[in-house]
């Protein structure tokens, strides 16, 4: 199997007798080499994103380095008294400074953030959910799905496209109803216009149950003060930690690898008794991050509370990227691979974050389907076809990895 001289002899040795025993006709080393080339390509490793979407979550959405070093750490062991300690304690004070909660905590994404909450504050119990915000996000993650499997009682409020603070009233004051909290979902990846109505966290914090507010995306402050000028008008709509918090949620939930910028992980700040009452449910060990999470997400949070967001966090850099440069940069491209043309581009966010806003940006246009052979360049660049065309939208690209376009490029047009 030459194709596979770089993998383990036991890989191909396996590989080997897969292609055997599946070919019709016997072995062929074609055929074992497919399948090599296959194995290889499934592997994980860097690529190229020229697709425009930041947040890319087939692409690992936010790119952030994980570097642990290869020694012991004190993940769950307090320096001070030489005893246990809890992994949450470091990262959750610093996100918590971060959200202007009293505590929080990290569980390793999103939905088991969600799963935790409900488990720990609802189980057995009813929870308000608005018809219009009982969603399905990506990978079949579904509201009702998720509340089911942690024993909370959905209980839809309203309808799909309004509902009023009297109607959680009434839910609460029917006959045999046992409300722990009301569940506010963020829409995530689509909106509902037209004749619309939402009931705000703050008119919901006055029902007297605790607010719990998924807001999804990680936006930490919607003042942006980690950035040199004023928030980016993308971010206009989208509900951020700090003030969700202020407006009187009791708890919020959101993910560390979207707005936020850090590894995939789940985070819940907010008031230090529910917070606590999450780290003592039984899901919490089984949902809890490793160290090299907590440590990327501490990294993270030192450079928020640093303010050296844009040089540190690679997402930032991306979205403050001002479009005169990524036309410099899409210039310098055509002309050393002597093809293509120089676009403007719109990129998105992604990964359900500020649905259907849209971040000018510049790309580089190469007429017809070119998507398969960069594909197999080294490392692969993944761009996206429009109009009979492959464009590859520089927002989304490393400047450091420009040169392996200009390569990839050249050989398009050969």
């Amino acid at each position: 199997m030459a194709a596979a001289s770089d993998l383990p002899h036991a890989v191909c040795v396996e590989l080997a007798r897969e292609a055997i025993a599946a070919g019709p006709n016997g072995y062929t080393a074609a055929a074992a080499n497919a399948r090599a080339q296959h194995f290889r390509d499934a592997l994980l490793g860097p690529v190229i994103n020229a697709t425009g979407v930041l947040l890319h979550t087939n692409l690992g959405r936010a790119p952030f380095p994980l570097a642990t070093p290869a020694q012991a750490m004190n993940v769950e062991f307090d320096l001070t008294s030489g005893e246990r300690g809890s992994r949450q304690t470091a990262v959750g004070g610093l996100v918590a400074m971060l959200c202007g909660a009293e505590a929080a905590m990290v569980v390793n994404n999103n939905a088991a953030a969600v799963l935790l909450v409900l488990a720990a504050l609802a189980n057995g119990r009813d929870v308000l959910v608005s018809r219009g915000e009982s969603v399905e996000i990506g990978g079949g993650f579904r509201v009702p799905e998720v509340m089911e499997q942690s024993g909370a009682r959905l209980v839809d409020v309203g309808t799909t496209n309004r509902t009023r603070l009297a109607d959680y009233s009434k839910a609460m004051t029917r006959k045999a109803a046992d409300v722990a909290a009301v569940l506010k979902v963020h829409p995530s990846n689509y909106r509902i216009e037209g004749f619309t109505e939402q009931t705000s966290v703050a008119q919901l914090a006055t029902l007297g149950v605790p607010v719990v507010a998924d807001i999804g995306s990680g936006l930490i402050d919607a003042n942006c003060p980690w950035l040199p000028g004023p928030p980016p008008a993308w971010l206009a709509n989208e509900p951020a930690a700090r003030q969700t918090l202020a407006d009187g949620a009791a708890l919020v939930t959101f993910s560390g690898d979207k707005l936020l910028g850090g590894p995939q992980a789940g985070i819940i700040a907010g008031r230090a008794d529910l917070v606590q009452a999450c780290k003592q449910h039984p899901l919490a060990r089984a949902l809890r991050p490793g160290a090299h999470v907590l440590l990327a997400l501490q990294e993270l949070a030192l450079a928020y509370l640093d303010r050296t967001v844009v040089e540190a966090v690679p997402f930032w850099q991306m979205a403050t990227t001002t479009v005169n440069e990524l036309s410099v940069r899409a210039h310098e491209l055509v002309a050393a691979a002597g093809c293509g043309e120089v676009v403007a581009t719109e990129a998105t966010p992604g990964a359900g974050s500020a649905p259907n806003a849209g971040i000018a940006s510049v790309g580089v246009r190469v007429i017809g389907d070119h998507l398969s052979a960069l594909r197999r360049a080294q490392p692969p660049i993944v761009a996206r076809n429009r109009d009979s065309a492959t464009v590859l939208d520089l927002r989304t690209v490393n400047p450091t990895d420009d040169h392996h376009l200009v390569e990839a490029l050249r050989k398009c047009a050969s």
